[in-house]
């Protein structure tokens, strides 16, 4: 009984951590549809947690933004109150990353000392901390390639930062599992097979939404089901040489994202077919239900933001479906185990 209960506070320590994580790829992707990732141009691990606090400091920060590409290319003549609508979105972005790395560090390390983490788990949880470390470092890496002569973030960096807070979250969403749920006791192979290809495919369409935001391929071909009458776009390979396509043209790159999203329309719902007739437990019945209305969900919004032409709420509510699909498809694999 005692071992239960400590394993469910170890396990609601990381689901609070996955929220975190939750809210940081959110804020994300409004930093980025407000374009205001650039707006910082220090990266201040612990001085650049306090926001400037009076108008010289205000001030100061604005005259460094001055100095960037993006100000004098993209947005003179800005006033400091458009600065300050730019820089608390990427501020808080910021801040919850340091406080995200807080409330993982600090109950790790009471758990530790405590000797209430076996060691297996102990070398999976240090992972997780030294992934969260890189991704701090490839969040300034990121920044750092919009703060030269064309004031865009490179869309490879951006796509590497959004795929690690997926890992991220997913690693610790698995553990937290584990700890809550005993296994199935049944050997459903083909089924937890069939899930992990999903989960897979799910976190592809991940990176391949994240080159979409990276280009701005939203703003482009806002028609469906066709991409402005055609169902395969006639400049896919307009770039040379061949492979650049797949990264850095528009047309290539949403055609990739919408091919996605139609293999999993398919595929969802022929997993949920196949959860519902099998004798699994019903834990798994509930991850493939979760995971099918997910889907539907996430199809929708993305329809809507793509013929709405990418706006804000659509398409940070959007960029929510996708860690919300993930999470149903997670949960259902892990309920097969």
């Amino acid at each position: 009984m005692q071992l239960a209960a400590h394993n469910r506070a170890v396990a609601a320590w990381l689901l609070a951590c996955c929220a975190l994580v939750f809210a940081i790829v959110v804020v994300g992707g409004v930093t980025r549809l407000t374009h205001s990732g650039l707006s910082i141009v220090e990266w201040q691990p612990i001085v650049g947690a306090l926001p400037p606090l009076d108008e010289a400091g205000w001030q100061e920060t604005f005259g460094k933004y001055k100095q960037t590409p993006e100000y004098r290319l993209v947005n003179p003549g800005m006033s400091l109150g458009g600065f300050k609508s730019i820089f608390w979105w990427e501020y808080v972005h910021r801040l919850l990353g340091r406080l995200t790395g807080a409330v993982f560090f600090l109950p790790l390390l009471w758990f530790a000392l405590r000797r209430r983490i076996p060691r297996a788990l102990a070398w999976k949880l240090a992972g997780i901390l030294a992934l969260g470390a890189a991704q701090g470092a490839l969040g300034w890496y990121m920044v750092q390639s919009g703060l030269v002569d064309d004031p865009r973030v490179s869309q490879y960096r951006l796509t590497a930062h959004l795929g690690i807070a997926f890992l991220i979250y997913a690693a610790m969403l698995w553990i937290a599992f584990d700890l809550l749920f005993s296994r199935a006791g049944s050997d459903f192979r083909r089924l937890r097979r069939f899930a992990f290809a999903l989960v897979a495919l799910i976190f592809a369409m991940v990176l391949s939404g994240g080159l979409v935001a990276g280009i701005r391929a939203g703003l482009a071909y806002n028609t469906f089901p066709l991409m402005n009458g055609h169902l395969i776009p006639r400049e896919i390979f307009s770039l040379e040489p061949w492979y650049l396509n797949f990264s850095s043209n528009m047309a290539t790159v949403q055609f990739d994202h919408r091919l996605i999203a139609w293999l999993l329309a398919l595929l969802v719902p022929w997993f949920w077919l196949r959860v519902r007739h099998a004798a699994v437990p019903q834990r798994a019945k509930l991850g493939a239900h979760l995971l099918l209305a997910a889907l539907a969900l996430q199809v929708a919004l993305g329809i809507a933001t793509l013929l709405l032409a990418v706006p804000i709420p659509l398409a940070a509510a959007h960029q929510a479906g996708a860690l919300l699909v993930f999470s149903a498809a997670i949960f259902a694999l892990h309920s097969l185990r």
